[in-house]
């Protein structure tokens, strides 16, 4: 039943883009520190190549992720059916986080609808492809997309959202330096 790939191929592509919510998963070195798993949607993933993919960050109440990422780069992205033909495929492998002002930020933000509160652009360097059956994951219907946590954002603005992104997302829960863009506005 399960197989591991060495691509994402068109089948697996199609898989992915028909899919409406992913999951992400880091941990820190540190084996007291705390494992996040994040749930994404609102159209935020896409496929660079056969072996690279890419997710908007948007700003959230928590940093988990890129401090994981930035420590050791370790990370997993889950897609599962919810619809049709059951399936689980894991995307595991090195992220790195691209903040606005990054030389490729724009280049990578474009591939994406403009959504607001856009904190960063997580790009995956796949390193295992794996599927297993999903037989037990129950089915559910998609009916659409949450809006509020962009209506959130709108509210907030620009300079509101730099002001909760530089006092909520500056580190982890664990202490390990977040968002880099959170710190720099902080120290000045």
């Amino acid at each position: 039943m399960a197989k591991v790939y060495d691509r994402i191929d068109e089948t697996l592509a199609r898989f992915l883009a028909a899919q409406h919510v992913f999951f992400v998963a880091s941990a820190p070195l540190d084996g007291a520190g705390h494992v996040n798993l994040s749930p994404k949607g609102l159209d935020s993933f896409r496929l660079l190549d056969a072996r690279t993919v890419a997710y908007l960050d948007l700003t959230g109440s928590g940093i988990e992720t890129v401090a994981h990422l930035r420590e050791n780069g370790r990370i997993v992205i889950l897609f599962c059916a919810f619809e049709g033909t059951p399936k689980i495929l894991r995307l595991q492998g090195r992220g790195e986080v691209v903040e606005p002002g990054d030389a490729r930020f724009e280049p990578l933000a474009a591939r994406f609808p403009p959504l607001e509160g856009i904190r960063s652009v997580i790009v995956v360097s796949l390193e295992r492809i794996s599927d297993s059956c999903g037989y037990g994951i129950p089915l559910y219907r998609y009916e659409g997309d949450r809006t509020q946590l962009l209506e959130w954002a709108r509210r907030k603005g620009s300079a509101g959202l730099v002001q909760y992104q530089a006092e909520n997302n500056r580190a982890s829960i664990d202490g390990i330096p977040g968002l880099r863009a959170a710190r720099t506005r902080d120290s000045t």
